[in-house]
């Protein structure tokens, strides 16, 4: 530290991550990293009180208003949430405050059990959407007519007079139509009097990222031997609050951008985080001030939140796919040096990884099941270490699946014999499963090597299914001779 700097206390941990990232990318994913120039540390906010970084906006936010008189005694605090802000403002509730969570989605189980633990009152919308600025188009009225009705007797029921909402109940539906909970929740807080933090918009977000998080990130690494101006931080998107602060921090120190944003796929749903899409309407989404944003399959990521809880390490899902953006970015760039905000803890998922866990273990799925499914599977794979499927063969699977011929790959039968014999996947099988974003499913003659392949590939960490009964037990295929559907593979 300079001479005159304010040396940060009570930090959450730094922990170096790097050997159990280069495990991880090798045992679950295929990848070798071990020679790779890389460095990773994890920004541990998982420890912090709440169990979230979020903890941090809340108190700067909170603070503020009270010393400021934004926020008087005895006053009700509405916010719109996605879970951790709510939490960490219900922890603030012993200070005497009383809180009302506007609740936009529905959220995973685990959450909703900490939002009622801390006593906060909930009002359920029942939106499966993240708290959203507002869409522009297709503005939906009949739903947002039933919902202002639902939120008028949930606002009784708390203790709120319905004849202020009655008067502005036209403000409301149209919001609603919009879909813009954000403004909702400061527009009830203005018609009942209370206090809105508006974590969207206020730029007390970010300044608590910019004036502690970041400065002890600094300092951590400082007292490790390393400095911050070598590193790259990788964040995923909630409010932009946290990317907001690191960057101005990194900009106003080191006159560099090197802060990555990390989002799900479109209509991916991760605990906490948003797409891109729905990130640009925000106020705080400033990509014009990042190194990168990089949008990451979360099927992808599910099995590296799997190996990290496992080695015991407290993270949430977003912190998962952060992780994974890194290894992907090392993989393809050849290593660099990175601080991840583990943003959150494993608790409030639990039961969605021990769902995750339950659906990787399936390993044979009937004919029915991958039809029902047929969505979760972006490549069918045949998997013979003798035959291989003649062009009727092909489509008759195509058509028994619905799916297009061109969804089908067919790897050499000397390659799924290696697979089998040496229990590693070959380059061949390598690039047809890395290139699937999702899951596969595997067909051969009887479902046996099919099953087999399965079992070989979740040792790695790849999600597969086997077609119980294979090619054999398909509706199109009985009654023919199986000759005429494959062939002994020659090569």
């Amino acid at each position: 530290m300079k001479e005159g700097e304010t040396k940060v206390v009570n930090s959450t941990p730094l922990i170096d991550l790097t050997e159990d990232l280069k495990e991880c990318a090798k045992n679950v994913y295929n990848l070798n990293l071990a020679d790779s120039d890389l460095k990773v540390f994890g920004k541990f906010d998982s420890n912090l009180l709440t169990g979230s970084i979020k903890v941090r906006p809340a108190v700067h936010i909170i603070h503020d208003a009270i010393i400021t008189g934004k926020l008087k005694s005895g006053q009700t605090i509405i916010e719109a949430t996605s879970g951790n802000f709510g939490i960490a403002l219900g922890h603030l509730s012993e200070l005497g405050l009383n809180i009302v969570a506007l609740v936009s989605r529905k959220l995973q189980e685990g959450v909703f059990e900490e939002l009622r633990n801390e006593n906060i009152r909930i009002m359920d919308l029942d939106m499966d959407i993240c708290p959203a600025p507002g869409m522009k188009d297709n503005p939906n009225l009949l739903a947002a007519k039933a919902t202002a009705a639902n939120i008028r007797s949930q606002l009784t029921e708390l203790g709120f007079e319905p004849e202020i909402f009655d008067k502005a109940s036209s403000e409301i539906q149209s919001l609603l139509a919009s879909q813009d909970i954000i403004n909702l929740a400061k527009f009830l807080a203005k018609i009942y009097g209370c206090f809105c933090p508006e974590q969207y918009d206020n730029e007390l977000n970010i300044d608590v990222h910019r004036t502690v998080t970041a400065a002890e990130i600094d300092q951590q690494l400082h007292e490790k031997g390393n400095s911050l101006a070598d590193f790259s931080i990788v964040c995923t998107f909630g409010t932009g609050g946290t990317s907001g602060g690191l960057s101005r921090y990194l900009s106003e120190k080191y006159g560099k951008k090197s802060l990555h944003v990390v989002f799900p796929l479109k209509n991916q749903d991760v605990a906490g985080i948003r797409t891109k899409d729905k990130a640009s309407g925000l106020k705080l989404y400033e990509p014009e001030i990042y190194a990168g944003q990089h949008e990451v399959d979360f099927e992808q990521a599910k099995p590296l939140l799997k190996f990290f809880v496992n080695k015991g390490h407290d993270i949430g899902e977003s912190s998962a796919l952060a992780l994974y953006a890194v290894m992907q970015i090392a993989n393809f760039g050849g290593g660099g040096k990175f601080v991840i905000i583990i943003a959150d803890g494993i608790q409030k998922y639990k039961k969605n990884l021990e769902a995750m866990s339950k659906k990787q273990n399936r390993t044979q799925v009937s004919l029915q099941e991958a039809v029902s499914n047929v969505g979760d599977y972006d490549r069918v794979i045949w998997i013979h270490t003798q035959y291989t499927p003649r062009e009727e063969g092909i489509e008759i699977i195509a058509k028994s699946l619905g799916v297009d011929k061109s969804k089908i790959s067919v790897p050499k039968a000397r390659t799924v014999e290696q697979l089998l014999a040496t229990q590693q996947i070959p380059e061949e099988l390598s690039e047809a499963l890395q290139g699937s974003k999702g899951k596969s499913l595997l067909v051969c003659m009887a479902g046996n090597t099919s099953l087999m392949a399965v079992k070989v590939l979740a040792g790695k960490g790849i999600v597969t299914e086997s077609l119980n009964g294979g090619i054999s037990e398909l509706p199109q295929a009985k009654g023919r001779q199986i000759p005429e559907l494959i062939k002994i593979a020659t090569e």
